[in-house]
């Protein structure tokens, strides 16, 4: 369909069947996409040699990786949600899905994301805190209950215990009837980042990134349309990062998953095509669109140039646009609205295929559902009322938008060589040289922020004193607990002791042996066997990670 849109487009027929032709309000017809040759009343003379002179759909994909973009369909709307226990989680759920949200995005609680019980000691004070707790099985069971897994597409936010999370999510589709060679899905997945930008990590640096290649390489043959890693920028400029750096060592990370991946054998074009990415979108509006213009050309030519990929999917820059928790506020909190109407528009001029935009409440707490409401019909204003779905990359061929584009490819491109540099990601990450580089960016962010260098505004200007913000707090409820261990204990009771036992130690052996892990999780997560048992088996064979410390 991509290449039909654009051989019509550019021999001047009828849009395909299916694609409407959309007028402004003044009866100007606007057409799916524009370059120099539709100036001077169509007379341009279509010279120059910028992006605006390429056609959205083809390589190097600057200006999109779909010819028709949101003509043929607006972005997924994928708000981040989960909390409690899986029945309150899956009630949230359906009232997402009632108004609008097209795609779920699976908060889980700190000790499930650490691979813990809820019922071990450690977890005690954290369990549904913030995100869903997960123990069994039996919860994604609930948590999906009523859920269409065709219609709603589900990314799991999870990374130290992501090959269980999987497990389950395939497991549970698979039960309910859903083919899984079919199935559609995306788990974040990105171990790297965790150890860079948030902190719950379970095992060492080289098992874990071996895991991640298990999830991928089972994927690649069990389940081809499931996305098994969304490598996440997003956290690490949360951390403290620029905008090029957060793209350079995203890019990073994921050719690390490539080159664990292709050492097992696969065909780049056997599996890269379903990596996908997790950027935060915050800051300056059109430094964003930049950002994620360049981005795309640059992750074409890494997969076409240094990978050697034939099929111009496997080189699409597959994105979610996530705005952008670093740069709401807890003063006038009332403002972070606003805010999050600018990055929706941001990451919808950028061209991103999903957005998840922060709710106004979220730094205070989980979102209530008036405030996920609000983000929701943002990004439904933009599709209905604002023209934003009526022209792909309305923003190619400015000037500025193109220069920007340039400017910020050439820095990506110098994150990453320093990267390079020193020895490559990895081995920054183990040392915790990138940690430490992103942290004193942190601190020097927030020193000109205190100082008023950065504006801000409620914080360093236009404040309003002695201001009492108007947030609904979320409650926490002791039943959600009961209810969450009740479960774990009544799920050990009824399950098959033997066929557990027999999973985790085939799980063990595997382990062992450097085999893939991924068939031992799956057969241990359908006996029933626990997040913190098969955590356990795992750290028992690979040890956990200890954060360096520098100085």
């Amino acid at each position: 369909m991509a290449e039909e849109l654009t051989r019509e487009m550019k021999s001047g027929l009828e849009l395909p069947h299916g694609v409407a032709p959309v007028f402004a309000d003044s009866g100007i017809e606007v057409k799916p996409v524009y370059t120099a040759a539709d100036l001077n009343g169509g007379n341009g003379s279509g010279g120059g040699n910028g992006a605006g002179e390429e056609r959205p759909g083809e390589y190097p994909f600057t200006r999109g990786i779909h010819a028709d973009m949101y003509r043929r369909r607006p972005w997924t709307m994928r708000q981040y949600t989960g909390f409690g226990n899986a029945q309150a989680t899956n009630e949230r759920f359906h009232y997402l899905i009632e108004t609008g949200n097209t795609g779920l995005n699976v908060a889980f609680d700190l000790p499930s994301q650490c691979g813990l019980d809820s019922d071990d000691p450690a977890a005690e004070g954290e369990v549904g805190r913030v995100g869903m707790a997960v123990d069994s099985l039996r919860d994604f069971e609930v948590a999906f209950d009523g859920v269409d897994l065709d219609a709603i597409t589900v990314s799991l936010t999870v990374n130290g215990a992501a090959a269980i999370m999987i497990a389950m999510y395939l497991a549970m589709a698979e039960k309910r009837g859903y083919d899984i060679a079919t199935l559609r899905g995306t788990a974040q997945n990105d171990i790297l980042k965790e150890m860079v930008g948030r902190g719950t990590w379970v095992f060492p640096v080289e098992p874990s990134v071996r895991l991640v290649g298990d999830t991928i390489e089972y994927c690649a043959r069990h389940a081809p349309n499931y996305s098994p890693v969304s490598v996440c920028g997003y956290h690490i400029r949360e951390s403290g990062c620029d905008p090029a750096e957060e793209m350079g060592y995203a890019f990073e990370i994921a050719k690390a998953y490539i080159d664990e991946t292709l050492r097992r054998g696969l065909a780049i074009d056997d599996f890269a095509g379903r990596l996908s990415f997790n950027f935060n979108v915050f800051g300056k509006l059109f430094e964003e669109v930049a950002k994620f213009r360049a981005g795309r050309r640059m992750w074409a030519k890494i997969l076409k140039e240094q990978y050697g990929a034939k099929n111009p999917k496997t080189m699409w820059m597959r994105m979610i646009a996530g705005g952008g928790g670093f740069g709401l506020t807890i003063d006038q909190p009332e403002n972070n609205i606003m805010r999050g109407a600018y990055y929706a528009l941001s990451a919808v001029l950028s061209g991103a295929q999903t957005i998840a935009l922060c709710c106004y409440d979220e730094a205070y707490t989980i979102p209530s559902p008036r405030a996920q409401q609000i983000s929701i019909r943002t990004m439904q204003l933009l599709i209905e009322e604002l023209g934003l779905c009526d022209t792909v990359d309305p923003l190619g061929g400015s000037y500025f938008v193109e220069a920007l584009t340039d400017g910020m490819e050439a820095k990506i491109e110098a994150a990453m060589q320093r990267v390079q540099d020193e020895g490559g990601i990895v081995a920054g990450i183990a040392g915790g040289r990138i940690q430490d580089r992103v942290s004193q960016q942190a601190y020097e962010h927030h020193r000109r922020v205190e100082n008023g260098e950065a504006r801000k505004v409620g914080v360093n200007c236009y404040r309003v004193p002695e201001e009492k913000p108007d947030v609904e707090f979320h409650p926490e409820r002791r039943e959600d607990l009961d209810m969450q261990l009740a479960s774990l204990k009544q799920i050990r009771a009824e399950r098959s002791a033997d066929a557990v036992d027999r999973a985790l130690k085939r799980l063990h052996a595997d382990a062992v042996a450097g085999a893939n892990t991924m068939p031992a999780i799956v057969e241990a997560v359908k006996a029933y066997a626990t997040v913190g048992e098969i955590t356990g088996v795992l750290a028992g064979v690979y040890g956990r990670f200890e954060e360096p410390v520098t100085i």
